[in-house]
């Protein structure tokens, strides 16, 4: 979806692309969802972007993508495979941890992100608030404390230090055969199943961006 000046809220929504043995990622088919249901024209225009699984690339292309559409916020969107419901992030960590090789072959053990960085950044939209709100529209979801130290980990930390609010939200590692086979890489468990559809995570994720939206960040 190409920029536009309308006067709306322009919120920047993103997924990642499958990554390890999977053929899918429940963020982007979500991300792509929403995009293909999203109205047109009214208060809130979406623009959206898929981010390469791989340290150094996923933080290019975040970038460019706010730089190209000058968004008001920003949700960054992955999946994690031992979780039942939606997980907006609190936090990001200064840490590079990879139980196996990001897409570009790159398998970082316990290195920092930012050799002088804060070893914390916060998310710097309302966490809390896009929890309730994905709940509200009957999408089971919780604050989580705990993004893992992969590629996720890796945007929300860099998210979280943009000038525009941000925030990090994962979403079940939902297939549309099968399960999934990645997920450790935030879930020591994985596989566990949900019973939640890419419809309702798509559900969830409209109503994230309404609240976001609709009010300032914290």
């Amino acid at each position: 979806m190409a920029p536009c000046d309308n006067g709306a809220t322009r919120n920047q929504v993103t997924g990642f692309e499958p990554f390890g043995d999977d053929s899918e990622n429940a963020s982007i088919r979500t991300v792509d969802l929403l995009d293909e249901r999203w109205q047109a024209g009214g208060d809130v225009q979406l623009v959206t972007g898929q981010l390469p699984v791989a340290f150094g690339a996923a933080g290019t292309v975040l970038l460019e993508l706010v730089a190209r559409y000058r968004p008001d916020a920003v949700l960054a969107v992955g999946e994690a495979g031992g979780r039942a419901s939606v997980t907006p992030e609190r936090i990001g960590v200064n840490e590079m941890d990879a139980r196996i090789p990001d897409n570009a072959g790159l398998q970082p053990a316990g290195e920092p992100i930012f050799e002088h960085g804060a070893r914390e950044r916060a998310a710097t939209l309302d966490v809390e608030g896009i929890a309730g709100a994905i709940e509200a529209a009957g999408v089971p979801a919780a604050v989580s404390e705990d993004a893992g130290r992969f590629v996720c980990n890796y945007v929300a930390y860099l998210a979280y230090g943009l000038e525009v609010p941000a925030a990090f939200v994962h979403v079940p590692a939902v297939r549309s055969e099968g399960v999934a086979t990645v997920g450790a890489e935030t879930d020591a468990r994985v596989g566990g199943g949900t019973s939640l559809t890419i419809e309702q995570l798509a559900d969830g994720l409209a109503a994230a961006v309404a609240f976001v939206a609709s009010n300032a960040p914290v």
